[in-house]
């Protein structure tokens, strides 16, 4: 009897749902906030006008985000429990007909049809509910959707990320401070880059210099915005 090989297999897919918000969270805190202090501050704006806007940001930015992943997520939950209750639905009135439709979803996948046929007599014999939200509607385990999970996670990453520039601003010297929160929150935003991109196994270079492209891009039209704002004022 042959037995299988012993070793551990990496993968990162399991790490989707709280990875993308606490990336999402991150990096709008450090953008947002860091853009909204430059802004501030290329208006001509006094240090404590500066750090009022920022500390503001933070808290807005972080109950926003909270609010946003919870209702957004929320909809992709209530979208999954009515898929859940109508294939429950199918599955009790109709059950022949969703065993074929198992058994041609792996037909599909390249599985004789008589092998497909007797997989999902015993995928469907111990759970067949589970079987079709998986095969059928795609709905596993690992793309759950867990709003308070999103919600949460968004909300503490963006207030880590927005802390960022806001310390950078109470730490720099007035007239450096545009400078100084720029350059700071564009390595932020690399390292975050890079680290996201670590942590869900991808492309290190490719991820830190989308970020980083789009950060100073962002902050460099508010500080536009702000210096034409603070001239016409």
């Amino acid at each position: 009897m042959s037995r299988l090989p012993l070793y551990s297999e990496s993968h990162f897919v399991n790490r989707i749902g709280w990875l993308r918000a606490a990336v999402l969270g991150a990096n709008d805190g450090i953008l947002s906030t860091a853009s909204l202090i430059i802004g501030v501050a290329a208006a001509a704006a006094t240090q404590n006008e500066v750090l009022i806007a920022g500390v503001a940001g933070l808290v807005a930015g972080a109950m926003s985000m909270a609010a946003g992943e919870y209702v957004s997520v929320s909809s992709q939950s209530d979208t999954e429990r009515a898929d859940f209750a109508r294939e429950r639905q199918e599955l009790s009135e109709n059950p022949e007909f969703e065993l074929d439709e198992l058994a041609n979803i792996y037909v599909k996948r390249g599985v004789d049809r008589d092998l497909a046929r007797q997989v999902a007599q015993q995928l469907m014999a111990k759970d067949a509910l589970t079987a079709h939200a998986r095969d059928e509607l795609g709905i596993s385990e690992i793309t759950t959707a867990r709003p308070v999970q999103a919600a949460l996670t968004s909300a503490l990453s963006f207030s880590v990320g927005a802390a960022m520039p806001l310390l950078m601003a109470v730490v720099s010297p007035t007239g450096a401070l545009v400078p100084i929160v720029a350059v700071a929150s564009l390595g932020f935003l690399a390292l975050l880059g890079a680290s996201g991109a670590r942590a869900g196994g991808a492309s290190v270079l490719r991820a830190t210099a989308r970020v980083t492209f789009w950060g100073a891009l962002a902050m460099a039209l508010t500080a536009g915005v702000g210096k034409v704002f603070g001239t016409v004022v």
